[in-house]
């Protein structure tokens, strides 16, 4: 997966758990977290949303990792290319 539909993915994945996000406005330096409003039970369900579709495992200590747009793009790509 290239950079841009790693991102694309997110951005899906967070208007299925927050419909009222709005992806056109998501920056890369964004707190996805602050700037969708997902609380705790959101941002665990995005993380298990990725995972579904990508198989990729984010342990609960690698959280802060991908709380950040362009963080979450790095983190799935480099993982996706140890596979």
């Amino acid at each position: 997966m290239t950079d841009a539909e790693i991102r694309a993915l997110i951005l899906e994945r967070i208007c299925n758990i927050a419909p009222e996000a709005d992806p056109t406005t998501a920056r890369d330096k964004d707190d996805i977290r602050e700037a969708f409003d997902l609380d705790s039970m959101d941002f665990i369900n995005l993380v298990t949303a990725i995972h579904e579709r990508t198989k990729v495992n984010v342990p609960e200590g690698d959280y802060n990792k991908i709380f950040i747009l362009e963080d979450a793009v790095a983190y799935i790509r480099d993982a996706l290319a140890r596979v």
